[in-house]
């Protein structure tokens, strides 16, 4: 006899359940056509009626939903409520493109329309890198010992103070790694990409840390043109340099120029609050960001295997010019859309 309070209730239960799902299956089921058809593509079969019913049917959907979770309805119910909805977020406030269709909007003027908005740093970074290029030869034209202070170990082997023109020349035209040239790819992009990271990390302390980076490294390039300038070298060496340099220093230069530019939001916003300076610097920043990883890419190419298999200083020198004018017309001359990175 106990029993039947509970036959009782589960048949009251059903009959709930029943009652909720035929009050509103016809909206789950226009819903549930809608979205099926925009999963397969199928959005010019869509009526303007539909179309326009999408965001209430999905406001209907989430709040039967929540009422079934409240109410205790069947798993089943459960279940295909919470598939549908989470189908239909997608639709309704998903991401609109594609992998894509968003990397042609980026590369096909996203990425230069945000540098071209940090136009201003991007200059402050470029006289930063001089300078230190300058430093870096000042010193070491003042005292050799400078050298070993600023070269990294794995620079110094032959290439030093009081090496032969003949050593010195060698360094440039002789395959010096030892690796194969994948491999020695891959560490120079793991190598630049750090550096470059690091510029652009450290921009939130007001952007003196980024430039102290790019003075640091610069002034390894200035103590290394000194050397070959030294050995009558001058032109193998930027010829040597080029060839990858012109991709990669303007990789870094960029990354300190994202770096300085939420820096120099945060120290100057305006009307608007540190952190919103902040934000939209950021997002401007780590487009750019998203770019220099491309380009350091390309660059490690170009270091890894056409600085090895182009061993002649025309030849580079005709690569890295062409690189130099590459980016510099694309940053500064492709202006195919709109200003995506908005205005400092």
């Amino acid at each position: 006899m106990a029993a039947r309070p509970d036959i009782a209730a589960l048949e009251a239960a059903a009959l709930r359940s029943d009652r909720f799902r035929l009050e509103r299956e016809g909206d789950w089921k226009r819903l549930e056509a809608i979205v099926t058809r925009m999963e397969k593509g199928q959005l010019r079969k869509l009526s303007d009626e539909d179309v326009l019913a999408l965001p209430v049917l999905y406001r209907t959907v989430a709040s039967s939903l929540s009422i079934a979770r409240e109410t205790s309805l069947d798993a089943a119910t459960l279940a295909y409520l919470e598939a549908l909805v989470q189908r239909a977020w997608f639709i309704v406030y998903g991401p609109r493109a594609s992998l894509g269709s968003w990397l042609r909007r980026f590369l096909g003027g996203g990425w230069s329309a945000a540098v071209r908005a940090m136009w201003l740093d991007v200059l402050l970074a470029l006289a930063v890198m001089v300078a230190g290029t300058a430093v870096g030869w000042l010193l070491v034209a003042g005292d050799a010992e400078w050298y070993h202070a600023l070269i990294p170990g794995q620079f110094a082997d032959a290439r030093a103070p009081g090496a032969s023109p003949q050593v010195l020349h060698d360094t440039l035209f002789s395959d010096q790694t030892q690796e194969p040239l994948a491999a020695f790819a891959a560490y120079l992009f793991g190598n630049n990409a750090q550096v470059s990271i690091l510029a652009f990390a450290l921009g939130f302390a007001f952007g003196v840390p980024s430039l102290m980076l790019l003075v640091h490294n610069t002034a390894v390039l200035g103590a290394m043109l000194w050397l070959y300038h030294g050995a009558g070298l001058t032109l193998d060496f930027a010829a040597w340099i080029a060839i990858h340099g012109t991709t990669e220093l303007f990789a870094i230069l960029l990354s300190g120029a994202a770096g300085l530019h939420i820096g120099r939001s945060m120290a100057f916003p305006g009307e608007r609050s540190i952190l919103d300076a902040a934000g939209e610097a950021g997002r401007r920043a780590s487009q750019v960001m998203a770019g220099v990883i491309l380009m350091l890419i390309v660059a490690a190419l170009l270091e890894g295997f056409g600085r090895q298999l182009i061993n002649h200083t025309p030849g580079r020198l005709g690569v890295g010019g062409f690189m130099l004018f590459f980016w510099i017309s694309y940053f500064f001359l492709f202006r195919r859309r709109a200003d995506e990175g908005g205005t400092p």
